[in-house]
């Protein structure tokens, strides 16, 4: 539940874009979004990985603010990244059950409003690098990104795990998955046009750095203000790098992964300092759910936190969070305030002047109190937590508050037998709890020792937590499911469509042109 209504939440987004940012359209702030793929609370250095090299991410952090109580708004990938770019739970924009597939017909509908589509309302320039795992259309390319408010789009659309994986390290290594052998090769678009077919993942993230850093770059010589969403495939399964990064640290191939991840962010972080628009711009890193633990050590790390990807405990969903906005931001900060991905919207459009949708419920709400004063406290009293599958008939599976967790529901999810913990294995069903399993999250992150419901702490926080969840689920409409229209062979990604063998035979490179000086970046 929020602390105000969604009227107080408009009057606060005009009131923050007036007090904090009084400013002409030229001076609007840049906004730039890193959001990493199946990475755990427990994998960067400045959260305490032991052997993570991650110092440009450490540096942010350094010189930003560090969220510790932050969360995506589902334990797997397409409803995570449906939210964070519409303020809404997933279960609102009919992103459930579990996530788009290659050939899968539905998308992220159009009648959804994307941080993109509200930034472009107010003179923004958009552009989207990397995974997008909210639809394609195949090759009428309906639920692309152009078609969602950004003006470029360079990326592979979904997990490059649904695809054939055949080499994942320079020169020629092979991956540690096969992945899915009878599919079409991973497609790597380039606006609403696939320029190579299958993608090279030994170049990859140095050809997504290099159509950032132009974007950047291009728009701040215009004094464009711009909105750049870095969605990187890294570091979901399987592990890939260049050649720089292939064996280059002491955790494997989840390090290299990481590591390489950590530079491109270091590249995009000089090309804002070098075109002169540090202090003007908002940029934020986290992650869209937890870490694969079916994966074992390849797979991530959720640190101290219960399980993983897949679950609603906490390693499935609370993740890295890290602000940076010099002059505006106070660096070194570090904040237990609660906060999730649903939050960037209304943040945002805070920020910029654009205008929260006043006709549909935005979970989000602005985090500029935490954001901009020093110990500022969050507009948001709850966070709720949906399953990788939710269903109507079932609907919520937990609720926190500043302090305690309810678990309704729990299930295990992405995790195999070797695991210590037969909670998180995959093979354990969903199971309800009646009386609810509660948690005091400040003493007990890990989830280790719930609260005895006999006790009178445990029925007046339950009782409350109850009622909360109670008139939350009442306004809890699930939209039109898109995973459940099924699929289509016509809407699999292919450069040459008609092609046979399909669709092994979809195949292509056009990519040969450099997006640091194509025009289109």
């Amino acid at each position: 539940m929020i602390r105000s209504a969604t009227s107080r939440v408009v009057w606060c987004t005009l009131l923050a874009s007036l007090c904090l940012y009084q400013v002409s359209s030229a001076a609007k702030p840049n906004i730039v979004l890193l959001f990493a793929d199946d990475l755990g609370y427990g994998d960067l250095g400045c959260y305490g990985h032991p052997t993570s090299h991650s110092p440009n991410l450490d540096r942010m952090s350094q010189e930003g603010l560090r969220f510790t109580q932050f969360y995506s708004a589902s334990p797997v990938c397409s409803p995570s990244r449906a939210a964070i770019l519409t303020g809404r739970y997933q279960i609102r924009s009919g992103i459930w059950p579990g996530v788009f597939g290659q050939s899968s017909v539905g998308g992220l509908p159009h009648n959804e409003t994307t941080i993109a589509e509200g930034l472009k309302e107010v003179g923004y320039a958009t552009t989207i690098v990397g995974k997008w795992h909210l639809g394609t259309g195949g090759n009428n390319h309906t639920y692309l990104p152009t078609t969602q408010g950004f003006d470029h789009y360079l990326g592979i659309p979904f997990s490059h795990d649904m695809c054939p994986c055949i080499i994942c390290f320079y020169p020629n290594t092979s991956c540690y998955d096969q992945c899915r052998k009878g599919s079409a090769p991973c497609p790597l678009y380039s606006d609403d046009e696939i320029v190579q077919q299958p993608a090279d993942l030994t170049t990859l993230t140095q050809r997504y750095t290099d159509a950032a850093t132009a974007f950047i770059q291009k728009n701040a010589a215009a004094k464009t203000p711009f909105f750049l969403y870095m969605a990187y495939q890294h570091t979901h399964h399987p592990q890939f790098a260049s050649q720089k990064f292939r064996n280059a640290t002491t955790r494997g191939t989840m390090g290299d992964s990481l590591m390489e991840l950590d530079d491109s962010v270091g590249q995009i972080m000089a090309a804002i300092k070098e075109s002169g628009v540090d202090e003007n711009t908002f940029v934020f890193f986290t992650a869209d759910n937890g870490p694969s633990l079916t994966r074992e050590v390849r797979g991530g790390n959720q640190g101290l936190l219960k399980c993983g990807k897949g679950t609603t405990y906490e390693g499935g969903q609370r993740e890295p969070g890290i602000a940076r906005m010099p002059g505006k931001i106070t660096p070194g900060q570090i904040t237990k305030e609660l906060s999730g991905t649903v939050d960037i919207l209304p943040t945002v459009f805070a920020m910029t002047g654009a205008k929260v949708p006043t006709d549909r419920i935005i979970d989000g709400v602005d985090m500029s109190n935490i954001l901009f004063q020093t110990n500022g406290k969050s507009e948001r009293s709850h966070y709720f937590y949906y399953p990788k599958n939710p269903e109507p008939t079932i609907g919520l599976y937990a609720i926190r508050d500043d302090t305690y967790k309810a678990h309704f529901y729990t299930e295990g999810s992405h995790c195999g037998h070797e695991y210590r913990d037969e909670d998180c294995w995959g093979s354990t069903r969903q199971a309800k709890h009646t009386p609810p399993l509660l948690f005091n999250l400040l003493v007990d992150p890990s989830e280790g020792y719930p609260i005895d419901n006999r006790t009178d702490e445990y029925k007046t926080v339950m009782a409350g937590l109850q009622k909360v969840a109670d008139e939350f689920q009442a306004k809890a409409e699930f939209g039109g499911s898109q995973i459940h229209r099924g699929s289509s062979k016509a809407d699999v990604p292919c450069c040459t469509p008609g092609c046979t063998p399909f669709p092994s035979c979809c195949r292509c490179d056009k990519s040969t042109y450099s997006f640091k000086t194509s025009p289109r970046w």
